[in-house]
């Protein structure tokens, strides 16, 4: 059991020197700092990763000015097996939806720039001319996941309305998916109402993958590769990935068996694949067992 090795000094009047650290390492090789303590290390936080960056909106035609990401500063992490990206001190996730204050359009990457007449049209009928700008701006120095999420289902909705590709519409609910579990991780235990909220979230990520798994399906059919900036193997990792979290086996298995005997599969995915391969087993013989 752990003892602090100077109780007792209280009764000689020193009590407030009784959790003082033994071997504290601002003594080790007579390294002290001028106050006669150790330098502290740096805090790190998340705003470090941002900047303000000038976007055209080609909706109203205003500038405006979103906080984005500094992408050679942050260091990846290994990502979840369903390629969720992952990096130290910030989730960059809640960065990647572009939103104009103004009218209301959003949408993410190079594709933002890029719209038809027609879907241009169909914005501001319909989101423009209900959009209501928010009357105070957040001070914040970076998104909130709440604030993330108002642009995510302000990007979506954008790509019901103007008819996007069903991969589009898939990308964008994947990435919502992702970010409901992020807020889950970010839950502490002594949150109030936190083992609501963790179901809740946990809930809400399933009905956002299950669109992006749906969505992704159709794409595969209709569309051309790349699909929303991944080619054939990557999508089908993540969709063999998204099968088996949604028990739809006899595809997993049949995407597993694509990614295994293609050639042109890289050596990283296909060792992942052979451990979805013995996921699915894993689950089939779990399955016949409750029968």
């Amino acid at each position: 059991m752990d003892q602090n090795l100077l109780s007792g000094l209280s009764d000689m009047g020193l009590g407030k020197l009784e959790g003082l650290d033994i071997y504290d390492s601002s003594d080790q090789d007579g390294k002290n700092s001028k106050n006669g303590s150790a330098d502290k290390e740096p805090v790190v936080k998340e705003e470090d990763f941002l900047f303000d960056k000038t976007y055209g909106c080609p909706v109203c035609d205003r500038e405006f000015k979103i906080k984005a990401v500094r992408t050679g500063r942050v260091r990846a992490m290994e990502p979840d097996m369903d390629l969720r990206p992952r990096h130290e001190h910030i989730d960059t996730l809640k960065y990647d939806m572009i939103a104009c204050p103004y009218c209301g359009y959003a949408g993410y990457g190079k594709g933002f720039q890029y719209l038809t007449p027609s879907q241009r049209k169909a914005i501001k009928e319909n989101i423009c001319g209900s959009y209501k700008p928010k009357k105070e701006e957040s001070q914040l120095p970076y998104y909130t996941y709440d604030e993330a999420l108002e642009r995510h289902k302000l990007a979506l909705v954008n790509a019901i309305v103007k008819r996007g590709k069903a991969s589009e519409k898939a990308y964008i609910c994947l990435k919502t998916g992702w970010l409901f579990r992020g807020m889950r991780e970010a839950l502490l235990p002594d949150e109030p109402d936190y083992d609501n909220k963790k179901l809740e979230y946990e809930q809400t990520e399933n009905q956002f993958l299950r669109n992006a798994y749906d969505g992704f399906i159709h794409a595969r059919e209709s569309e051309s590769f790349p699909i929303a900036g991944m080619d054939q193997m990557t999508l089908d990792f993540l969709l063999t990935n998204l099968a088996i979290r949604f028990e739809e086996y006899d595809t997993a298995s049949r995407l597993v068996a694509s990614l295994l005997s293609s050639k042109t599969t890289p050596a990283r995915i296909k060792d992942k694949t052979r451990d979805l391969k013995m996921m699915i087993l894993e689950k089939l013989r779990e399955q016949k067992a409750n029968e």
